[in-house]
């Protein structure tokens, strides 16, 4: 999640009409402020969409984005304003551009990749530093709200028959790794075994050299079943990844920060939003944790439970509906 690459989509929620949603988003996009053969700006009028009273909800093309954006919804519609979604829209790249233009109202966000997004050079030693500085890059008429703990990001897990050969924990860090890193080999992505926050930092930060490593992809299906088959002992993992609940995965603590932060926060159009709106969204990111996210994440993914009913249940369970 803190890569400055556009975030990609991971998995999808099969909804009806979303590759349609998708493409019609990204045409906008791509058009621009330029007018089409009949005179009109498409970006202009699907910001019809967003005006009166209605806030218009939107989330990127992946199943964590579509869950978040109902919780917000939900939220909302708990206070009595009046929600629209716009579903699985696509990359960060379209959204963004939607959210300027007034097209939607608010989206699910992840603090670090938007900044990263936003300035790919800015240092990310802190949340609060982290929340200043996007909202310092910010289009004018955004905004971002309180950001929760909850955090999708990358993270070094280990599987369940690592995790117990060396007695590593839930509570377990990177630091409590170095001893039996000689003798596992650590799965992710080729840019993984580059950068920063990668291997070079897990030596310079952790001290951790490891007996080699294994290129797989970022966090997805072949890194995933590398480490459920003990190919790999240790990968790079998001921490939001149903995956580590089904295999039981242990996700090392990361004290140091050397993978930046990805708070889950909502990102808004500011006048398309009342107080009370923001208010509700800020009450979500207060209850919303990186434990409660994968539980829900579970259920949407493994379990295949429709995220809209998740979202409900999780929000009257937290006292906010």
């Amino acid at each position: 999640m803190t890569s400055n690459t556009p975030y990609i989509s991971r998995s999808l929620r099969k909804h009806p009409g979303a590759a349609a949603v998708a493409l019609a988003a990204a045409t906008a996009l791509l058009a621009g402020c330029s007018s089409s053969d009949d005179g009109s700006d498409p970006l202009a009028e699907d910001s019809k969409a967003a005006s009166g009273d209605t806030v218009v909800v939107g989330s990127n093309n992946f199943a964590e984005s579509i869950l978040l954006a109902d919780i917000y919804g939900e939220a909302l519609k708990a206070k009595g304003v009046k929600v629209s979604y716009k579903p699985n829209i696509g990359s960060r790249e379209v959204t963004y551009g939607l959210l300027k233009n007034g097209s939607i109202t608010v989206l699910p966000e992840y603090n670090g990749s938007l900044l990263a997004y936003l300035d790919p050079e800015a240092e990310q030693k802190t949340a609060a530093e982290v929340n200043a500085a996007a909202a310092a890059k910010l289009d004018s008429k955004l905004s971002l709200l309180e950001s929760s703990p909850a955090e999708d990001k990358d993270s070094v897990s280990v599987n369940a028959e690592t995790a117990k050969k060396y007695g590593l924990t839930a509570e377990s860090t990177l630091a409590d790794l170095k001893d039996a890193a000689p003798d596992l080999v650590i799965g992710g992505s080729p840019e993984f075994q580059t950068r920063q926050q990668g291997l070079k930092g897990l030596e310079s930060v952790y001290g951790l050299k490891f007996k080699s490593f294994k290129a797989l992809d970022a966090g997805g299906p072949l890194t995933q079943a590398a480490l459920t088959k003990n190919t790999v002992q240790a990968a790079d993992i998001f921490t939001t990844d149903p995956t580590i609940t089904k295999e039981k995965f242990v996700v090392l603590g990361d004290p140091e920060n050397l993978f930046g932060f990805a708070n889950v926060t909502p990102l808004v159009y500011k006048s398309g939003l009342s107080q009370e709106g923001i208010d509700a969204l800020n009450a979500v990111s207060a209850k919303l944790d990186t434990k409660t996210l994968l539980d829900l994440d579970s259920q949407v993914q493994l379990d295949n439970k429709d995220p809209l009913d998740v979202a409900k249940e999780w929000l009257e369970s937290a006292g906010l509906s």
